[in-house]
């Protein structure tokens, strides 16, 4: 890392200064400063509240949104602690100090700033990924356990996600199709969302001893098949456009509602029929049954 040092006790700042190069950082230590001669870029800036207020403050707004900034006090107050964390300093240390102390709490601030980071960058690509799956029409219930049938996986973990927000609780994510699912689900507890998907590749006495197991727990089951046996709450959210590939078989109804839904904008009803192999009242009775809006 880099890191700005401003520290007017020469002895102490040749202290910390020697400590971080130990620890690899490159460090620039200045005693007194003219906040138009900063110019570089710092990951870390430690500041001695010792200065006058209105440099130290006039630093900590230079590099609040950038740095992580640090204050060195020699006593607590709101001119030295208070004012300069709402300006956006992260913390203070009291002098004098364990340099240990020091640098563990630079190091904690480091890997916090890495998290919020990485957190936004998955934030960001999953309302990326799911910006298309419009979830508005389903309610979700808050009470467990609960099935999502679904034709695509990414509508189950929206629904899921979506879930964990409105509880505020984490999810476990285990997959049935793992050969150590069993193990994972029985060392889980009752304080997050066990989320469980790949149910439809479990045979049937499998499901059913797992329907009897999360009876009492947070669980949401999700399945790319139908399950009409299921004995708790099932939501049933399709992806009425997916289409079809090489690695899942759709049934005819689920091709028909598909291929109504993308082409009959594109193509009169005699004409759309006469492609599925269907007569009209065929059409106008697969519209009735898997509830196909016709759009004019």
């Amino acid at each position: 890392m880099n890191i700005l040092i401003i520290e007017n006790e020469i002895y102490l700042a040749q202290k910390i200064v020697s400590r971080l190069l130990d620890d690899g950082h490159s460090c620039d230590y200045v005693e007194s400063i003219n906040i138009d001669n900063l110019t570089k870029d710092y990951d870390t800036v430690l500041i001695s509240t010792s200065l006058p207020s209105a440099i130290y403050k006039a630093i900590i707004k230079k590099y609040a949104t950038s740095s992580i900034i640090l204050l060195l006090v020699s006593y607590i107050s709101d001119e030295t602690v208070t004012e300069p964390i709402k300006l956006g300093a992260k913390d203070y240390i009291m002098k004098p100090f364990l340099m240990d102390e020091l640098v563990r709490k630079i190091y904690h601030y480091k890997d916090c700033r890495s998290m919020r980071r990485e957190l936004s960058v998955l934030k960001e690509y999953f309302n990326f990924t799911m910006s298309d799956i419009d979830s508005s029409s389903i309610t979700l219930p808050l009470s467990f356990p609960i099935l999502i049938e679904t034709n695509c996986q990414s509508y189950s973990d929206k629904l899921v996600f979506q879930l964990s927000n409105k509880l505020d609780l984490p999810i476990s994510f285990i997959s049935l199709a793992s050969s150590n699912w069993q193990k994972s689900l029985a060392n889980l507890d009752d304080k997050i969302i066990i989320y469980l998907t790949d149910f439809h590749v479990l045979k049937r006495n499998i499901k059913d001893q797992l329907i009897k197991q999360i009876a009492d727990k947070h669980c949401v089951i999700s399945t790319l098949e139908t399950e009409d046996d299921f004995p708790y709450r099932k939501i049933v959210f399709n992806n009425d456009k997916k289409m079809l590939d090489n690695t899942q078989i759709m049934s005819i109804n689920d091709y028909v509602k598909l291929m109504v839904t993308t082409y009959q904008n594109k193509y009169p009803d005699t004409e759309l029929s006469k492609k599925l192999g269907i007569s009209r009242k065929s059409l106008w009775e697969k519209r009735k049954k898997l509830e196909i809006e016709k759009k004019k």
